[in-house]
Protein backbone atom coordinates (compact mmCIF):
# COMPACT_ATOMS: atom_id res chain seq x y z
CA UNK A 1 0.00 0.00 0.00
CA UNK A 2 3.16 2.27 0.68
CA UNK A 3 4.42 2.23 -3.23
CA UNK A 4 0.73 3.15 -4.14
CA UNK A 5 0.34 6.40 -2.23
CA UNK A 6 2.30 8.81 -4.35
CA UNK A 7 -0.29 8.21 -7.10
CA UNK A 8 -2.83 7.85 -4.75
CA UNK A 9 -1.69 11.52 -3.37
CA UNK A 10 -2.71 12.69 -7.28
CA UNK A 11 -5.31 10.62 -7.46
CA UNK A 12 -8.12 10.66 -4.65
CA UNK A 13 -8.44 14.84 -4.93
CA UNK A 14 -8.33 14.46 -8.84
CA UNK A 15 -11.25 12.29 -9.21
CA UNK A 16 -13.27 13.72 -6.12
CA UNK A 17 -13.24 17.18 -7.76
CA UNK A 18 -15.87 16.30 -10.38
CA UNK A 19 -17.90 14.08 -7.85
CA UNK A 20 -18.33 17.80 -6.03
CA UNK A 21 -19.67 19.28 -9.25
CA UNK A 22 -22.01 15.97 -9.15
CA UNK A 23 -23.40 16.35 -5.94
CA UNK A 24 -23.89 20.32 -5.89
CA UNK A 25 -24.80 20.13 -2.38
CA UNK A 26 -22.70 22.74 -0.49
CA UNK A 27 -22.43 20.66 2.73
CA UNK A 28 -21.77 17.45 1.44
CA UNK A 29 -19.49 18.71 -1.60
CA UNK A 30 -17.14 20.61 1.79
CA UNK A 31 -17.43 17.29 3.99
CA UNK A 32 -15.82 15.46 1.29
CA UNK A 33 -13.44 17.82 0.71
CA UNK A 34 -12.39 17.96 4.07
CA UNK A 35 -12.11 14.38 3.74
CA UNK A 36 -9.60 14.30 0.89
CA UNK A 37 -7.58 16.75 2.52
CA UNK A 38 -7.16 15.17 5.37
CA UNK A 39 -6.21 12.04 4.42
CA UNK A 40 -3.76 13.88 1.78
CA UNK A 41 -2.10 15.31 4.88
CA UNK A 42 -2.17 11.58 6.37
CA UNK A 43 -0.41 10.21 3.31
CA UNK A 44 2.25 12.65 3.03
CA UNK A 45 3.10 12.03 6.08
CA UNK A 46 3.50 8.62 5.93
CA UNK A 47 5.86 9.10 2.76
CA UNK A 48 8.13 11.35 4.58
CA UNK A 49 8.51 9.03 7.73
CA UNK A 50 9.40 6.67 4.98
CA UNK A 51 12.18 8.45 3.47
CA UNK A 52 13.89 9.53 6.60
CA UNK A 53 13.22 5.81 7.84
CA UNK A 54 15.01 4.54 4.94
CA UNK A 55 16.74 7.09 3.86
CA UNK A 56 15.84 6.17 0.02
CA UNK A 57 13.07 7.89 -2.36
CA UNK A 58 10.14 6.50 -3.28
CA UNK A 59 9.58 6.34 -7.10
CA UNK A 60 6.49 4.86 -8.73
CA UNK A 61 5.86 3.92 -12.34
CA UNK A 62 2.81 4.84 -13.73
CA UNK A 63 1.52 2.13 -16.26
CA UNK A 64 4.10 -0.47 -14.81
CA UNK A 65 7.01 1.54 -17.34
CA UNK A 66 10.31 2.19 -15.78
CA UNK A 67 12.05 5.41 -16.05
CA UNK A 68 13.78 6.70 -18.15
CA UNK A 69 10.76 5.52 -20.97
CA UNK A 70 8.21 5.77 -18.56
CA UNK A 71 6.37 8.50 -15.56
CA UNK A 72 7.46 8.30 -12.15
CA UNK A 73 6.52 9.87 -9.38
CA UNK A 74 9.64 10.40 -6.90
CA UNK A 75 9.69 11.43 -3.27
CA UNK A 76 12.54 12.20 -1.98
CA UNK A 77 13.61 14.06 1.53
CA UNK A 78 12.33 17.64 -0.22
CA UNK A 79 9.77 17.01 -1.98
CA UNK A 80 8.05 15.37 0.76
CA UNK A 81 8.54 18.08 2.99
CA UNK A 82 7.14 20.69 0.36
CA UNK A 83 4.11 18.22 0.29
CA UNK A 84 3.79 18.07 3.85
CA UNK A 85 2.94 21.44 3.79
CA UNK A 86 0.83 21.69 0.96
CA UNK A 87 -1.46 18.72 2.24
CA UNK A 88 -1.57 20.72 5.96
CA UNK A 89 -2.56 24.08 5.01
CA UNK A 90 -5.19 22.77 2.38
CA UNK A 91 -6.62 21.07 5.11
CA UNK A 92 -6.49 23.40 8.02
CA UNK A 93 -7.80 25.89 5.50
CA UNK A 94 -10.42 23.88 4.40
CA UNK A 95 -11.41 23.06 7.90
CA UNK A 96 -11.72 27.03 8.43
CA UNK A 97 -13.43 27.83 5.15
CA UNK A 98 -17.32 27.23 6.01
CA UNK A 99 -18.36 30.51 8.06
CA UNK A 100 -16.02 33.20 6.15
CA UNK A 101 -16.88 31.26 2.48
CA UNK A 102 -20.27 31.75 3.37
CA UNK A 103 -19.89 36.13 3.94
CA UNK A 104 -18.22 35.90 0.48
CA UNK A 105 -20.17 33.57 -2.06
CA UNK A 106 -23.86 33.03 -2.50
CA UNK A 107 -24.37 29.36 -1.12
CA UNK A 108 -25.41 27.53 -4.35
CA UNK A 109 -21.58 28.10 -5.62
CA UNK A 110 -20.16 26.38 -3.35
CA UNK A 111 -19.79 23.26 -4.68
CA UNK A 112 -17.76 24.89 -7.26
CA UNK A 113 -15.35 26.37 -4.93
CA UNK A 114 -14.82 23.28 -3.19
CA UNK A 115 -13.97 21.39 -6.86
CA UNK A 116 -11.33 24.15 -7.98
CA UNK A 117 -9.59 24.25 -4.30
CA UNK A 118 -9.30 19.98 -4.95
CA UNK A 119 -8.16 20.20 -8.39
CA UNK A 120 -5.75 22.98 -6.97
CA UNK A 121 -4.53 20.71 -4.77
CA UNK A 122 -4.07 18.13 -7.25
CA UNK A 123 -2.18 20.67 -9.45
CA UNK A 124 0.37 21.42 -6.67
CA UNK A 125 0.67 18.07 -5.62
CA UNK A 126 1.16 16.79 -8.94
CA UNK A 127 4.20 19.49 -9.41
CA UNK A 128 5.68 18.64 -6.81
CA UNK A 129 5.96 14.77 -6.86
CA UNK A 130 6.22 14.22 -10.54
CA UNK A 131 9.32 13.56 -11.63
CA UNK A 132 9.07 14.22 -15.25
CA UNK A 133 9.86 17.77 -16.46
CA UNK A 134 6.26 17.65 -18.90
CA UNK A 135 4.43 16.69 -16.30
CA UNK A 136 5.68 19.68 -14.41
CA UNK A 137 3.92 21.58 -16.49
CA UNK A 138 0.81 19.39 -16.86
CA UNK A 139 0.53 20.05 -13.12
CA UNK A 140 1.57 23.62 -13.26
CA UNK A 141 -1.56 24.11 -16.01
CA UNK A 142 -3.89 22.29 -13.44
CA UNK A 143 -3.37 24.55 -10.27
CA UNK A 144 -3.22 27.48 -12.55
CA UNK A 145 -6.40 27.50 -14.28
CA UNK A 146 -7.73 25.98 -10.31
CA UNK A 147 -6.07 29.27 -8.86
CA UNK A 148 -7.67 31.72 -11.48
CA UNK A 149 -11.11 30.30 -11.28
CA UNK A 150 -10.94 30.26 -7.19
CA UNK A 151 -9.16 34.26 -7.30
CA UNK A 152 -12.27 34.79 -9.17
CA UNK A 153 -14.95 34.07 -6.80
CA UNK A 154 -13.90 37.26 -4.46
CA UNK A 155 -17.05 39.24 -3.66
CA UNK A 156 -15.40 41.93 -5.52
CA UNK A 157 -15.61 42.97 -9.23
CA UNK A 158 -11.88 43.64 -9.15
CA UNK A 159 -11.33 40.02 -7.98
CA UNK A 160 -12.76 39.39 -12.02
CA UNK A 161 -9.63 41.63 -13.24
CA UNK A 162 -7.27 40.60 -10.46
CA UNK A 163 -7.80 36.74 -12.13
CA UNK A 164 -7.34 37.74 -15.60
CA UNK A 165 -4.40 39.71 -14.74
CA UNK A 166 -2.94 36.65 -13.22
CA UNK A 167 -4.60 34.29 -16.34
CA UNK A 168 -2.05 36.61 -18.61
CA UNK A 169 1.14 36.56 -16.24
CA UNK A 170 0.80 33.43 -16.04
CA UNK A 171 0.39 31.53 -19.53
CA UNK A 172 3.29 33.77 -20.45
CA UNK A 173 5.25 31.93 -17.43
CA UNK A 174 3.78 28.78 -18.22
CA UNK A 175 4.98 29.11 -22.03
CA UNK A 176 8.23 30.21 -20.97
CA UNK A 177 8.29 26.85 -18.77
CA UNK A 178 7.37 24.48 -22.13
CA UNK A 179 9.84 26.36 -24.10
CA UNK A 180 12.37 25.46 -21.88
CA UNK A 181 11.79 21.88 -21.46
CA UNK A 182 10.80 21.55 -25.25
CA UNK A 183 14.64 22.69 -25.64
CA UNK A 184 16.32 20.20 -23.20
CA UNK A 185 14.00 17.41 -24.79
CA UNK A 186 15.60 18.52 -28.29
CA UNK A 187 19.54 18.42 -26.69
CA UNK A 188 18.82 15.46 -24.50
CA UNK A 189 16.41 13.17 -25.89
CA UNK A 190 14.44 12.69 -22.39
CA UNK A 191 12.33 14.05 -19.88
CA UNK A 192 12.56 12.48 -16.69
CA UNK A 193 14.39 14.87 -14.32
CA UNK A 194 16.88 12.34 -12.90
CA UNK A 195 17.74 11.32 -16.55
CA UNK A 196 18.44 14.37 -17.63
CA UNK A 197 20.53 15.44 -15.18
CA UNK A 198 23.16 13.18 -16.36
CA UNK A 199 22.69 13.65 -19.59
CA UNK A 200 23.14 17.93 -19.37
CA UNK A 201 26.45 17.08 -17.40
CA UNK A 202 27.76 15.74 -20.67
CA UNK A 203 26.22 18.35 -23.07
CA UNK A 204 25.61 21.04 -20.90
CA UNK A 205 29.02 22.98 -21.77
CA UNK A 206 31.05 22.51 -24.97
CA UNK A 207 34.45 23.80 -25.68
CA UNK A 208 35.07 27.11 -27.07
CA UNK A 209 37.86 30.03 -27.92
CA UNK A 210 41.13 29.38 -28.54
CA UNK A 211 42.50 28.22 -25.35
CA UNK A 212 39.67 25.51 -25.44
CA UNK A 213 37.96 26.79 -22.61
CA UNK A 214 34.50 25.21 -21.47
CA UNK A 215 31.28 27.24 -22.16
CA UNK A 216 28.04 27.12 -21.25
CA UNK A 217 26.00 25.04 -24.28
CA UNK A 218 23.63 27.98 -25.77
CA UNK A 219 20.74 25.86 -26.02
CA UNK A 220 21.06 24.56 -22.60
CA UNK A 221 21.55 28.11 -21.49
CA UNK A 222 18.62 29.41 -23.21
CA UNK A 223 16.68 26.53 -21.76
CA UNK A 224 17.81 27.18 -18.16
CA UNK A 225 16.55 31.09 -19.01
CA UNK A 226 13.73 30.17 -20.25
CA UNK A 227 12.57 27.71 -17.16
CA UNK A 228 13.97 30.46 -14.80
CA UNK A 229 11.92 32.87 -15.74
CA UNK A 230 8.64 31.32 -16.50
CA UNK A 231 8.51 29.94 -12.94
CA UNK A 232 9.37 33.26 -11.48
CA UNK A 233 6.41 34.63 -12.52
CA UNK A 234 4.55 32.08 -10.93
CA UNK A 235 7.01 32.58 -8.05
CA UNK A 236 6.13 36.38 -8.19
CA UNK A 237 10.06 37.36 -7.46
CA UNK A 238 10.51 40.95 -8.18
CA UNK A 239 10.51 42.36 -11.20
CA UNK A 240 7.69 39.79 -12.40
CA UNK A 241 5.29 40.44 -8.95
CA UNK A 242 2.34 42.85 -10.63
CA UNK A 243 -0.61 39.87 -10.30
CA UNK A 244 0.53 39.06 -6.87
CA UNK A 245 -1.05 42.08 -4.72
CA UNK A 246 -4.50 41.99 -6.73
CA UNK A 247 -4.50 38.08 -6.79
CA UNK A 248 -4.35 38.05 -3.00
CA UNK A 249 -6.40 41.47 -1.74
CA UNK A 250 -9.44 40.86 -3.80
CA UNK A 251 -9.46 37.00 -3.58
CA UNK A 252 -11.73 35.15 -0.89
CA UNK A 253 -10.59 35.42 2.44
CA UNK A 254 -9.70 31.60 2.61
CA UNK A 255 -8.10 31.45 -1.01
CA UNK A 256 -5.73 33.94 0.01
CA UNK A 257 -4.81 32.24 2.83
CA UNK A 258 -4.36 29.05 0.99
CA UNK A 259 -2.30 30.50 -2.38
CA UNK A 260 -0.41 32.41 0.03
CA UNK A 261 1.12 29.16 1.61
CA UNK A 262 1.32 26.77 -1.19
CA UNK A 263 1.27 28.36 -4.75
CA UNK A 264 4.19 30.33 -4.52
CA UNK A 265 6.38 27.84 -2.35
CA UNK A 266 5.15 24.97 -4.83
CA UNK A 267 6.91 27.50 -7.78
CA UNK A 268 10.44 28.12 -5.32
CA UNK A 269 10.61 24.29 -5.22
CA UNK A 270 9.92 23.84 -8.66
CA UNK A 271 12.92 26.09 -8.91
CA UNK A 272 15.44 24.48 -6.94
CA UNK A 273 14.29 20.90 -8.40
CA UNK A 274 15.07 22.44 -11.79
CA UNK A 275 18.18 24.12 -11.15
CA UNK A 276 19.46 21.76 -8.65
CA UNK A 277 18.26 18.78 -9.83
CA UNK A 278 18.23 18.95 -13.46
CA UNK A 279 20.88 21.46 -14.53
CA UNK A 280 23.21 21.04 -11.49
CA UNK A 281 24.80 23.43 -9.24
CA UNK A 282 28.16 23.20 -11.48
CA UNK A 283 26.51 24.02 -14.97
CA UNK A 284 23.74 26.32 -13.09
CA UNK A 285 25.92 28.27 -10.94
CA UNK A 286 29.73 28.08 -12.59
CA UNK A 287 29.37 28.44 -16.06
CA UNK A 288 26.28 30.03 -16.77
CA UNK A 289 26.43 32.12 -13.76
CA UNK A 290 22.86 31.68 -12.65
CA UNK A 291 23.36 33.33 -8.87
CA UNK A 292 24.57 36.72 -10.55
CA UNK A 293 20.80 37.38 -11.69
CA UNK A 294 19.25 35.74 -8.90
CA UNK A 295 20.77 37.43 -5.93
CA UNK A 296 20.33 41.05 -6.83
CA UNK A 297 17.17 40.05 -7.77
CA UNK A 298 16.35 38.46 -4.13
CA UNK A 299 17.92 41.22 -2.45
CA UNK A 300 15.95 44.22 -4.57
CA UNK A 301 12.75 42.07 -3.54
CA UNK A 302 13.40 41.85 0.34
CA UNK A 303 13.77 45.60 0.39
CA UNK A 304 11.46 47.10 -2.28
CA UNK A 305 8.66 44.73 -1.41
CA UNK A 306 8.65 45.57 2.54
CA UNK A 307 9.23 49.33 1.51
CA UNK A 308 6.05 49.23 -0.29
CA UNK A 309 4.24 47.44 2.41
CA UNK A 310 4.97 49.93 5.00
CA UNK A 311 2.99 52.15 3.11
CA UNK A 312 0.05 49.60 2.44
CA UNK A 313 -3.31 51.00 4.06
CA UNK A 314 -5.35 47.79 3.78
CA UNK A 315 -3.66 45.19 5.71
CA UNK A 316 -4.81 42.54 3.24
CA UNK A 317 -2.22 44.09 0.65
CA UNK A 318 0.16 44.90 3.18
CA UNK A 319 0.79 40.78 3.33
CA UNK A 320 0.80 40.45 -0.03
CA UNK A 321 3.50 42.51 -0.30
CA UNK A 322 5.20 40.89 2.82
CA UNK A 323 5.25 37.82 0.92
CA UNK A 324 6.61 38.92 -1.94
CA UNK A 325 9.93 40.21 0.40
CA UNK A 326 9.35 36.37 1.81
CA UNK A 327 10.11 35.24 -1.70
CA UNK A 328 13.00 37.32 -1.80
CA UNK A 329 14.41 35.27 1.53
CA UNK A 330 13.93 31.65 -0.64
CA UNK A 331 15.64 33.06 -3.71
CA UNK A 332 18.68 34.04 -2.01
CA UNK A 333 19.16 30.99 -0.34
CA UNK A 334 18.96 29.36 -3.68
CA UNK A 335 21.13 31.72 -4.84
CA UNK A 336 23.95 30.95 -2.55
CA UNK A 337 24.91 27.33 -3.42
CA UNK A 338 25.59 26.05 -0.37
CA UNK A 339 24.19 23.83 2.55
CA UNK A 340 23.84 26.03 4.92
CA UNK A 341 21.85 28.74 2.10
CA UNK A 342 19.84 26.27 0.17
CA UNK A 343 18.77 24.77 3.88
CA UNK A 344 17.51 28.53 4.70
CA UNK A 345 15.72 28.68 1.75
CA UNK A 346 13.61 25.66 2.33
CA UNK A 347 12.87 25.89 5.61
CA UNK A 348 11.91 29.32 5.13
CA UNK A 349 9.59 27.59 2.32
CA UNK A 350 7.51 25.78 4.79
CA UNK A 351 8.00 28.32 8.01
CA UNK A 352 6.34 31.08 5.55
CA UNK A 353 4.03 28.98 4.59
CA UNK A 354 2.85 28.80 8.00
CA UNK A 355 3.21 32.06 9.27
CA UNK A 356 1.42 33.46 6.75
CA UNK A 357 -1.34 31.18 6.14
CA UNK A 358 -2.07 31.61 9.79
CA UNK A 359 -1.99 35.65 9.44
CA UNK A 360 -4.23 35.90 6.60
CA UNK A 361 -6.60 33.28 8.60
CA UNK A 362 -6.46 35.98 11.42
CA UNK A 363 -8.00 38.65 8.92
CA UNK A 364 -10.27 36.10 7.68
CA UNK A 365 -11.94 36.50 11.58
CA UNK A 366 -11.77 40.27 11.23
CA UNK A 367 -13.72 40.51 7.57
CA UNK A 368 -15.61 38.33 8.88
CA UNK A 369 -16.45 40.80 11.89
CA UNK A 370 -15.57 44.33 10.31
CA UNK A 371 -16.07 43.34 6.61
CA UNK A 372 -12.78 45.41 6.15
CA UNK A 373 -9.41 44.71 6.12
CA UNK A 374 -8.43 48.67 6.21
CA UNK A 375 -5.88 49.66 8.76
CA UNK A 376 -8.54 52.35 9.72
CA UNK A 377 -10.62 50.33 10.81
CA UNK A 378 -8.70 47.88 12.99
CA UNK A 379 -8.41 50.79 15.40
CA UNK A 380 -8.94 49.66 18.76
CA UNK A 381 -9.79 45.73 17.81
CA UNK A 382 -7.42 44.40 19.93
CA UNK A 383 -9.67 45.05 23.00
CA UNK A 384 -12.49 44.00 20.90
CA UNK A 385 -11.14 40.64 19.22
CA UNK A 386 -8.19 39.75 21.09
CA UNK A 387 -7.58 35.98 20.59
CA UNK A 388 -7.81 37.38 16.96
CA UNK A 389 -5.37 39.83 17.00
CA UNK A 390 -2.96 38.18 19.71
CA UNK A 391 -2.84 35.38 16.80
CA UNK A 392 -2.06 38.30 14.27
CA UNK A 393 0.91 39.51 16.68
CA UNK A 394 2.43 35.98 16.93
CA UNK A 395 2.55 35.64 13.26
CA UNK A 396 3.78 39.28 13.00
CA UNK A 397 6.60 38.66 15.28
CA UNK A 398 7.69 35.56 13.07
CA UNK A 399 8.03 37.58 10.15
CA UNK A 400 10.28 39.72 11.46
CA UNK A 401 12.40 36.36 12.62
CA UNK A 402 11.66 37.14 16.33
CA UNK A 403 14.20 34.16 18.26
CA UNK A 404 11.60 31.79 19.24
CA UNK A 405 9.93 31.56 16.24
CA UNK A 406 9.83 29.84 12.88
CA UNK A 407 11.51 33.05 11.12
CA UNK A 408 14.18 33.35 13.24
CA UNK A 409 15.65 29.66 12.20
CA UNK A 410 15.03 30.64 8.19
CA UNK A 411 17.33 33.71 8.69
CA UNK A 412 19.46 32.37 11.02
CA UNK A 413 20.22 29.53 8.14
CA UNK A 414 20.68 32.40 5.40
CA UNK A 415 22.80 34.44 7.22
CA UNK A 416 25.59 31.32 7.76
CA UNK A 417 24.54 30.92 4.32
CA UNK A 418 25.96 34.07 3.28
CA UNK A 419 29.35 34.12 5.61
CA UNK A 420 30.07 30.66 4.31
CA UNK A 421 29.73 32.17 0.51
CA UNK A 422 32.05 34.94 1.45
CA UNK A 423 28.83 37.68 1.24
CA UNK A 424 29.13 39.33 4.64
CA UNK A 425 27.52 42.29 3.02
CA UNK A 426 24.23 40.04 1.95
CA UNK A 427 23.95 39.10 5.78
CA UNK A 428 23.57 42.34 6.77
CA UNK A 429 20.91 43.22 4.34
CA UNK A 430 19.22 40.18 5.49
CA UNK A 431 19.51 41.80 9.05
CA UNK A 432 18.34 45.46 8.02
CA UNK A 433 15.30 44.08 5.90
CA UNK A 434 14.35 42.34 8.99
CA UNK A 435 13.72 45.87 10.35
CA UNK A 436 11.33 47.07 7.79
CA UNK A 437 9.10 44.13 8.41
CA UNK A 438 9.04 45.76 12.04
CA UNK A 439 7.56 48.84 10.70
CA UNK A 440 4.60 47.42 8.93
CA UNK A 441 4.05 45.07 11.56
CA UNK A 442 4.21 47.89 14.51
CA UNK A 443 1.50 49.63 12.51
CA UNK A 444 -1.10 47.01 12.93
CA UNK A 445 -0.41 46.36 16.82
CA UNK A 446 -0.38 50.38 16.90
CA UNK A 447 -3.38 50.85 15.38
CA UNK A 448 -5.12 47.74 17.09
CA UNK A 449 -3.34 48.44 20.45
CA UNK A 450 -2.60 51.81 21.18
CA UNK A 451 -5.98 53.64 19.33
CA UNK A 452 -9.18 54.54 19.79
CA UNK A 453 -11.66 52.58 17.73
CA UNK A 454 -13.03 54.78 14.85
CA UNK A 455 -16.21 56.96 15.31
CA UNK A 456 -19.65 55.16 14.99
CA UNK A 457 -17.71 51.82 14.57
CA UNK A 458 -20.18 48.84 14.84
CA UNK A 459 -19.55 46.73 17.93
CA UNK A 460 -17.05 43.71 16.94
CA UNK A 461 -17.13 40.46 18.86
CA UNK A 462 -14.58 37.65 18.73
CA UNK A 463 -14.61 35.42 15.72
CA UNK A 464 -15.94 32.12 15.99
CA UNK A 465 -14.00 29.12 16.86
CA UNK A 466 -14.52 27.59 13.91
CA UNK A 467 -12.04 30.13 12.26
CA UNK A 468 -10.11 30.81 15.70
CA UNK A 469 -8.79 27.39 16.39
CA UNK A 470 -7.39 26.59 13.01
CA UNK A 471 -5.47 30.21 12.85
CA UNK A 472 -3.96 29.57 16.14
CA UNK A 473 -2.81 25.46 14.80
CA UNK A 474 -0.95 27.91 11.91
CA UNK A 475 0.28 30.77 14.12
CA UNK A 476 1.03 28.46 17.26
CA UNK A 477 3.37 25.90 14.51
CA UNK A 478 5.30 28.78 14.32
CA UNK A 479 6.44 29.00 17.97
CA UNK A 480 6.67 25.31 18.18
CA UNK A 481 8.70 24.16 15.13
CA UNK A 482 11.01 27.61 16.35
CA UNK A 483 11.71 25.59 19.10
CA UNK A 484 11.91 22.35 18.03
CA UNK A 485 13.60 22.43 14.81
CA UNK A 486 14.29 18.48 14.00
CA UNK A 487 11.14 18.30 11.79
CA UNK A 488 11.83 21.31 9.81
CA UNK A 489 15.36 22.65 9.50
CA UNK A 490 16.71 18.70 10.07
CA UNK A 491 14.57 17.82 6.59
CA UNK A 492 15.54 21.01 4.87
CA UNK A 493 18.89 20.32 5.86
CA UNK A 494 18.82 16.68 4.36
CA UNK A 495 16.99 17.95 1.19
CA UNK A 496 19.61 20.39 0.74
CA UNK A 497 22.28 18.29 1.22
CA UNK A 498 20.77 15.68 -1.44
CA UNK A 499 20.72 18.34 -4.12
CA UNK A 500 24.29 19.56 -2.95
CA UNK A 501 25.29 15.81 -3.56
CA UNK A 502 23.35 15.26 -6.77
CA UNK A 503 25.03 18.37 -7.87
CA UNK A 504 28.56 17.16 -7.12
CA UNK A 505 28.10 13.26 -7.91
Amino acid sequence: MLQQLPALQIAIPLLAAPVCVVLRSARACWLLALAVTWAGLLMSWTLLQEVRRTGEAISYHLGGWAPPLGIELRVDYANAFVLLIVTGVSAVVLTASPRSLASELPRERHYLFWAAYLLCMTGLAGMTITGDAFNVFVFLEISSLASYTLISMGPRRQAVTSAFQYLVMGTIGGTFVLLGIGLLYMVTGTLNMADLYDRLQEVGTVAGGAEGLMRPNRTVLVALACIVAGVSIKLALFPLHVWLPNAYHFAPAMVTAFLAATATKVAFYVLVRMVYGVFGADLAFGAMRLDAVLLPLAVLAMFVASTVAIFQQDVKRMLAYSSLAQVGYMVLGLSLATVEGLTGGIVHLFNHALMKSGLFLALACVALRLGSTRLYDLRGLGRRMPWTMGAFVLGGLSLIGVPGTVGFISKWYLVVGAFQSGLWPVAGLILLSSLLAVIYVWRVVEAAYFQEPPMGAPPAREAPASLLVPTWILVGSTVLFGLFTEHTAGVARAAARMFMGVAGS
